[in-house]
């Protein structure tokens, strides 16, 4: 979906440049950054903060790479302040993302919890991602996963996991206690947070070695790839552009 930039390339689609890759993208595979008043960069994951904005391939290590290479003060052509977490920053904000999306998931009626719920789902093969506390044992994964096989006995490994969020994220998102194991039921209710799983997983992908393939899809155990536990707020010092 990438490709070097040349003459052929028509910007008007709405395509990027990615300040570190310098290959044009799809909006979708990049993060926006723009200064603020005082000059630092922040994320714009929505993208509607003013100003000019600076693009950045959607990974951890591409955002690294931004920082260390000095990309954002280069394509802005003025001084910026970059935090020296700014990577970490920007998991933070996308795991925050994902949880706001199980939450509008749960209110559409398109989220199962507890162990019984969510193996009949499993079995019944309506499951568009499976979700584990981190604190699961891994006795209760298998044993999903085992029904997760039963219900798409050919395309169980397709199915997204999720377990990168503490019992008490989704405690918090789903509005219910000691939520350890959860499903996504396939559907409209079910799009915007696989979107935004997708995004998350996506970018702490090639960040550093993780437990469970990296494209967060269902393995012997079901489990998935692990992601940063952090909590920030975006774009501070700005007023939405809605």
């Amino acid at each position: 979906m990438s490709r070097r930039r040349d003459a052929t390339v028509d910007l008007r689609r709405e395509e990027r440049l990615c300040a570190v890759t310098r290959e044009v993208k799809d909006p979708d595979e990049l993060i926006r950054f723009v200064a603020g008043p005082d000059g630092t960069m922040v994320p714009d994951l929505r993208r509607r903060l003013p100003g000019r904005g600076v693009w950045v391939t959607g990974t951890a290590s591409a955002v690294r790479q931004a920082v260390k290479r000095r990309a954002f003060g280069r394509s802005l052509k003025q001084d910026v302040v970059t935090s020296p977490a700014l990577a970490d920053e920007v998991a933070a904000l996308l795991r925050r993302d994902t949880l706001q999306a199980l939450a509008l998931a749960n209110k559409a009626g398109a989220v199962v919890t507890g162990f019984g719920k969510v193996e009949e789902a499993a079995e019944k093969g309506k499951v568009a991602a499976l979700l584990h506390a981190s604190e699961a044992a891994p006795d209760g994964r298998r044993k999903l996963a085992q029904a997760m096989r039963r219900g798409f006995p050919e395309t169980s490994a397709t199915v997204a996991v999720v377990d990168v969020f503490a019992e008490g994220d989704l405690d918090l998102a789903l509005g219910r206690a000691h939520v350890i194991h959860a499903a996504l039921i396939a559907g409209p209710g079910s799009e915007v947070f696989m979107a935004r799983w997708r995004r998350l997983a996506r970018y702490v992908a090639d960040d550093e070695p993780r437990a469970g393939p990296s494209d967060g899809t269902l393995n012997e155990l079901g489990t998935g790839p692990r992601g940063p536990v952090m909590d920030e707020r975006e774009g501070a010092g700005f007023e939405r552009n809605e």
